[in-house]
This record gives structure tokens, sequence and C-alpha cells, in this order.
């Protein structure tokens, strides 16, 4: 029998536009493929925390729209008060979903591997946060959104998830892949006079 392909990126048609997309004040990348899995949780079952997070190799965040890095490299974001989305390597394949499965079974739990629907784009640089203000109604001031915040919100009208990693600032904007296309054209636009400057 045939291997099946590797995943086609929904962003493979801007792959020379986002190349070009480097500069001094703005960067916007395509984030390699990774997995990500949709995981809830009963917030009040210490047990099924304590265990996800042994399997994952950090704790789940607890505190609203937070992040966090593990030591074997998945991040870990707060989506709700019983929500997370994991990422990590893509080459671990289904390994981190069946660990969690084996260690959650006969617990209350949810988990889905929703790798293929998001595609990540990372947007970095000194102009980075006004490149989202164009179209993010948040308030992105260092002192409201830092380096391990999370949110689930719009930009230029679609639904997606922001995460800031660091001080330069960068951002991991993950949007389903219906939208990213879409959303990578509009982010060019939006740096396009930091890109020329």
């Amino acid at each position: 029998m045939a291997e099946a392909p590797p995943p086609r990126s929904p962003l493979a048609g801007l792959a020379d536009a986002l190349a070009g997309a480097r500069a001094d004040d703005a960067t916007l990348a395509e984030q390699p493929a990774r997995i990500r899995l949709n995981l809830r949780l009963d917030p009040k079952d210490a047990d099924a925390l304590t265990a996800a997070g042994a399997i994952l190799g950090g704790s789940l965040p607890r505190t609203p729209n937070t992040a966090a890095t593990t030591v074997n490299g998945k991040t870990l974001l707060w989506l709700g008060p019983d929500e997370w989305l994991v990422t990590g390597p893509a080459g671990e394949g289904g390994a981190p979903e069946d660990a969690l499965r084996g260690r959650l079974d006969g617990r209350h739990h949810a988990l889905a591997d929703v790798s293929a629907m998001y595609a990540t784009l990372v947007l970095s640089g000194p102009r980075a946060r006004e490149v989202l203000m164009k179209g993010c109604r948040l308030d992105l001031h260092p002192r409201a959104f830092k380096p391990g915040a999370c949110v689930q919100t719009t930009l230029a009208k679609a639904n997606v998830i922001l995460h800031q990693t660091d001080d330069a600032p960068t951002y991991e904007i993950t949007v389903r892949n219906s939208f990213a296309h879409y959303l990578a054209t509009w982010l060019l636009d939006a740096m396009a006079e930091y890109r020329l400057a």
C-alpha cells in the first residue's frame, strides 16, 4: 500500500510572500507543523490534573488567559475553566494523545486531536504589536498583555488564539485552516508600511 503524502499547509500558496516578510520592524512566518490536542477536564479533579501534568511534563495553567511551556517542549494554553490546547513537536505523532488517554481512562474528560484544523502564524518584531492593533480590539499594551498571555479573540474578523511568547514581542496566531490564507494576506498587508520603512 502506498504511503499517504504529508499534509499540505493551507499557506503553501503564500510561501514566497512569507519568505519575503522579513524586516527589522516586523517579521511574519508560518510555524512548522505541531501536534495540537484539545483537552477538557474537570478543574476540580485534582488527580486528573496531576495525571495530565505528569504526561505533559508540566502543570496545566489554571489562571485565565495564560500559557505554560513544559520541560519537553509542549505549550499548554488555557482556553476556558475546563479546556486547554496542548501543542507539541510534530515528530511525537500520536504518543501524547495515547499516553493521555491511557492515564485519564475512567475519568471524566474529553480529548481530541485538532492538529489538522489549524495553522499558526508567528508575528515578531518591534512593530508586531502595532500590526495586531490594526485588526484586534484587545488592549495589547505590555502592562495588559505580556509574555505568557493567551486569549481567544478576533483578528481582522477571523477567530484566533493569540499567544505572546516573549518580549520582542513575538506572537503565535493560531487560526483555522479555512481562514489561514486570508489572515496571512491581511497581516502581510498590515505590516507592509513597516517593511517598507
